[in-house]
């Protein structure tokens, strides 16, 4: 069996921007990609609402993708592909991290997954490296206008190149997620269902699994 690992935040886990929950399995990218695939692959959802790459949210540290990266990676070896799509978070007013900044935090990633996956399980998954999609242009009248700022529009726009530069020097297979989907017209941030599917789409389409 092909295992995946979808290392990501809230698009990953799935949460829905019309009332707050998580959309049904059957809906979210994840699960269309599995449904998709068929039975000789796993895909493993490991997606956070809030993650980051490194930034530590005072009040939720738990949330930067790092500190836990190592535990999911061991958990779920041994492990084929390993899809990741983080960024948007870094974004917040909170961390003040201009997008190359976020860009290094993904490349920190980069490095620990496969340093640390050659060592536990003897070989190196494939790295998916996925630049999230962008910040809609609403985000100033969002519920999360709280958290995002509209200079956070301009910075999401920058980590495709940022993001490609980084898979080109670590030998990750690039995927630029703004070219297939946009957030939502609801809060500016989240993905609707059709949004979803056609992520799914697209990953099933220019990956070789």
């Amino acid at each position: 069996m092909t295992t995946i690992l979808c290392y990501g935040d809230s698009n990953t886990y799935g949460y829905n921007p019309v009332n707050g929950l998580r959309y049904p399995k059957d809906v979210r990218w994840t699960g269309v990609l599995q449904k998709m695939l068929g039975e000789e692959y796993e895909v493993i959802e490991e997606g956070c609402n809030g993650r980051t790459t490194v930034f530590e949210d005072a009040k939720e540290p738990w949330k930067a993708g790092l500190g836990y990266l190592r535990p999911c990676l061991n958990t779920h070896k041994p492990i084929d592909f390993v899809i990741m799509m983080l960024g948007s978070n870094d974004l917040k007013r909170m961390f003040h991290a201009s997008a190359q900044e976020i860009a290094d935090g993904a490349e920190e990633l980069v490095k620990v997954i496969k340093e640390f996956t050659k060592e536990k399980q003897g070989y190196i998954p494939k790295v998916v490296l996925v630049s999230p999609p962008e910040i809609g242009k609403d985000i100033a009248a969002s519920e999360f206008a709280r958290s995002f700022d509209e200079d956070a529009i301009i910075r999401s726009r920058e980590l495709s190149v940022l993001y490609e530069r980084i898979a080109k020097k670590y030998g990750c297979i690039f995927f630029d997620a703004a070219k297939v989907v946009e957030s939502s017209r609801v809060d500016s941030l989240h993905l609707m269902p059709e949004a979803h599917k056609k992520l799914a789409e697209a990953f099933y389409d220019r990956i070789s699994f």
